[in-house]
């Protein structure tokens, strides 16, 4: 049986799926990068192997992600594809003829639109945490809520209250000024979700043609509160994917099925039980902007093999006349 390998490396989660000929799910596996993306790939590889049957032989591999590249040499890719592409392939596969994405990850949330399969549009925000899936744990954490309550407790509120949301700094100062002047907690949280809808809109959203049927995926989808708020400022249904936290993953595996259908090399896939990967890593402090994003290099035999770090992109590119 023949199956394919999709890996998508975000500064938050790791994703893999892995498909047979047939588009079956074989494997999924979310795991946290936790600054080690070579650590995080070898790792989920060695996982999906044990999951899958010992007749199922690895014909393809694409990967995605803000560390795809990397990733890609980690595992032995045969493509590499950004995340765009790779959203926009597991949604149509879900929804063949969706005509927006909306997607919500840990540090950074996207949006696609689609006419007739294909992309003609998107807009990505890497800037701001309002909108993101690490400022709503940050805001579960604070609360002391379970981060898997937190959207259920947003579905029970009566009168929600208008948060401040153009700014992470600033709806954390108006919850908690909320919280003084003595307004239910349900009622705050399901505040805050809309915030973040309406921050999403104005900013990654803002100029964009956002038609039916929408697709919303990434590991925010999990937030019933969030989709609840998506529905009411749209005024149109949401369809949240079985798979959306991994639809990246998803649809790298199935760039991979279609790539190598057409070819007639082998896969450069390493294995299953992939040894240590030798690398030295360093960094540097970009000036180019009052960000001053911290930029990590990884090399491994004297060799820039990848840079992530820069909320901009700018980095994401290798570029040997700019070494840091």
């Amino acid at each position: 049986m023949k199956g394919y390998l999709g890996i998508d490396v975000g500064s938050v989660s790791t994703n893999l799926v892995i498909i047979d000929e047939n588009d079956n799910l074989l494997s999924s596996h979310y795991l946290r990068t936790r600054g080690q993306p070579i650590k995080a790939v070898q790792e989920g590889i060695q996982e999906a192997g044990k999951d899958v049957p010992d007749n199922v032989e690895i014909c393809g591999v694409a990967t995605t992600g803000s560390a795809r590249r990397l990733a890609g040499v980690v595992a032995g890719a045969d493509t590499v594809k950004n995340e765009i592409t790779a959203h926009a392939v597991a949604a149509s596969h879900v929804v063949p003829n969706v005509q927006t994405v909306l997607e919500m990850g840990g540090q950074d949330s996207k949006i696609i639109i689609m006419r007739n399969g294909v992309v003609v549009d998107f807009a990505m925000n890497t800037v701001c945490a309002a909108g993101t899936g690490s400022f709503l744990d940050h805001q579960a954490a604070r609360l002391n809520i379970p981060i898997e309550e937190f959207g259920e407790l947003a579905l029970k509120s009566k009168h929600p209250v208008r948060i401040a949301g153009r700014c992470s700094v600033f709806a954390e100062s108006d919850m908690i000024h909320k919280q003084q002047t003595g307004h239910a907690l349900a009622d705050i949280i399901a505040g805050l979700s809309e915030a973040l809808v309406r921050n999403y809109l104005n900013n990654v959203g803002k100029g964009k043609d956002i038609l039916p049927p929408i697709v919303f995926q990434g590991g925010v989808a999990a937030n019933p509160g969030i989709k609840a708020s998506f529905e009411k400022a749209l005024g149109e249904e949401i369809t949240i994917p079985p798979h959306y936290n991994v639809m990246g993953a998803l649809g790298a595996a199935l760039i991979a099925k279609r790539l190598m259908g057409q070819s007639s090399n082998p896969t450069k896939f390493l294995g299953f039980e992939l040894s240590d990967f030798e690398y030295e890593a360093s960094s540097f402090e970009c000036k180019d902007c009052p960000n001053h994003c911290e930029i990590v290099n990884i090399m491994v035999g004297g060799e820039l093999l990848a840079r992530w770090g820069s909320r901009c992109g700018k980095w994401d590119q290798l570029d040997e006349k700019r070494t840091g």
